[in-house]
């Protein structure tokens, strides 16, 4: 479990799966950015499974009380290590998935011999891309027609954050990460 000041990180299992299909498949959850797809568990149990074998992880967000309130995931793909994440509607706005984004990019660059973390949100998504600048992650462009929602191609934007730029971990040290 990767501990933060007002959430942790907890490494989703397979059966945790059920917990991320009522999420997904809930608007209030997806919103007008997210796509409103419908899936099985055993889809998302492929996607899982995907992510494993590139590389990644999923995490439950946590608060500190133990309460499933999102999810943060790191992948490889393209070549290039991405992460994504999404919260309850009750808990946005408070902070905490900034925090988990933080708590994934200081685990990555602690553990991994990697240069740089990429993430792509819509374009007129506010609220994805206060975190990602949050976070410490530099706007690069516009992704032009990356998602098809609602009836209609919407413009993406990708942000990155680079080894040098991130210098030294936000939440994690170094010595929690080498006991741990």
């Amino acid at each position: 479990m990767l501990l933060g000041t007002t959430v942790n990180l907890r490494v989703m299992e397979k059966a945790d799966l059920v917990v991320v299909k009522e999420w997904v498949s809930d608007r209030r959850f997806t919103g007008e950015y997210l796509p409103f797809i419908q899936e099985t568990v055993g889809e998302l149990e492929a996607q899982y499974e995907r992510t494993l074998g590139n590389e990644g992880r999923w995490f439950f967000i946590e608060t500190k009380a133990g309460t499933k309130i999102g999810y943060v995931t790191h992948y490889l793909a393209r070549r290039q290590h991405e992460i994504g994440y999404g919260v309850i509607p009750e808990e946005r706005g408070k902070g905490y998935c900034t925090e988990a984004a933080t708590l994934l990019v200081d685990y990555l660059f602690l553990n991994k011999n990697i240069g740089r973390i990429q993430a792509d949100t819509h374009a007129d998504n506010r609220a994805s891309r206060r975190v990602l600048e949050k976070v410490g992650f530099t706007l690069e462009g516009v992704l032009r027609n990356a998602y098809f929602e609602q009836g209609a191609w919407r413009d993406a934007v990708l942000y990155s954050i680079l080894r040098d730029e991130w210098k030294a971990p936000k939440i994690l040290s170094r010595k929690e990460e080498a006991s741990g």
